[in-house]
């Protein structure tokens, strides 16, 4: 397996551009099992490639960016013959996860998010803020090339912004969070997360199949994943709920029969946003308590040592170096926080 470090050399950029462009195209071949029509516009609930574009740019940097445009083509390449109209869904496609990579970078995100502010950071500068571009350069050129009707463009340009914003908000804290998980888990561990795991599959598909709309059961196992294994777990729950919704939504049953395509709209999106938000501020919030626990209990481990060394009259051990950040990376100076999922 190439390394990272191996693809941020010069010569590894042809490399990288094809694998961001091929895991953007399976993304969105992944994303387009289920759809949904608006005005005549078929749109897709959870668009993953953009979540997949953030993540890309956040772990390889900017310069990967012409995978995005490839990989985005040839998905469209798929569906359609290309014209006046694909120019508008490349540019959009492209630089609203450049503008988010960038938004974070400014922010001073830290990929592993460990603080609030991380999680808060992705939600309204990547999630919000900067697919509005998608949206908005999507949806205009459809109007403009006469692909659209104009009386249509804020339903399509509010169903499109919303599918992006999913796919940042499931699919990149998910990304990134497999990039630091360490492996094996103790044994222990182990026997929590397939509990965590069976009671997952036993739970959510009857909470979002019910006629009588009991969607509201599935975040205790959301709560019970961020508690014991933070980002990984809760993010895993999070895509499993939102993807199980998805298809119910799509096919007009359990929580979402008898609606019309508007309200499966806004219920689906409500649904999933809140179950996404939910997962991953909490496991933020819980990242950030144990990292600050952590800097306490060393301090005070450090604090002892000194004392020791100068009641025997020695004097006190040098401290070790903070290490340097991974090239490209945008956490912090010297911050490594533990691999997240592993408590």
């Amino acid at each position: 397996m190439v390394g990272i470090e191996e693809l941020r050399r010069p010569g590894g950029l042809a490399v990288q551009v094809a694998a961001v462009a091929a895991c953007y195209y399976a993304a969105a071949r992944l994303g387009l099992l289920r759809q949904l029509t608006v005005e005549g516009a078929v749109v897709t609930p959870i668009w993953p490639p953009t979540g997949v574009a953030v993540a890309a740019l956040l772990i390889f940097g900017l310069r990967c960016w012409p995978g995005i445009t490839l990989g985005a083509f040839f998905a469209v390449l798929s569906l359609t013959t290309p014209d006046a109209e694909v120019l508008g869904v490349l540019f959009g496609n492209t630089v609203a996860p450049l503008c988010a990579a960038l938004l974070l970078r400014r922010a001073g995100f830290r990929t592993d998010l460990s603080r609030l502010r991380d999680g808060l950071a992705l939600v309204f500068l990547a999630a919000l803020a900067a697919t509005l571009i998608s949206a908005t350069v999507g949806a205009g050129f459809l109007v403009l090339t006469d692909g659209l009707p104009a009386r249509s463009f804020w339903p399509v340009w509010l169903a499109w912004w919303v599918g992006d914003a999913m796919g940042v908000l499931i699919v990149t804290p998910l990304l990134l969070s497999l990039r630091r998980v360490r492996l094996p888990l103790p044994p222990g561990r182990w026997k929590e997360a397939s509990a965590l795991a069976v009671v997952a599959c036993l739970l959510v598909p009857p909470a979002v199949y019910s006629p009588i709309s009991t969607l509201f059961l599935v975040y205790p196992v959301v709560i019970w994943a961020a508690l014991r294994f933070q980002l990984v777990g809760s993010v895993l729950c999070a895509l499993l709920t939102s993807v199980a919704a998805t298809v119910a939504a799509t096919d007009g049953v359990g929580a979402f029969a008898g609606l019309n395509r508007i309200e499966v709209m806004l219920k689906l999106q409500a649904f999933n946003g809140a179950t996404a938000l939910t997962a991953l501020l909490l496991s933020a919030v819980i990242i950030e308590q144990r990292n600050t626990r952590d800097s306490v209990e060393k301090a005070c481990q450090e604090l002892v040592e000194v004392l020791e060394h100068l009641t025997a009259g020695e004097a006190p051990p040098p401290r070790p170096r903070p290490h340097t950040d991974e090239p490209g990376d945008t956490d912090g100076p010297g911050d490594r926080s533990r691999p997240t999922g592993i408590a």
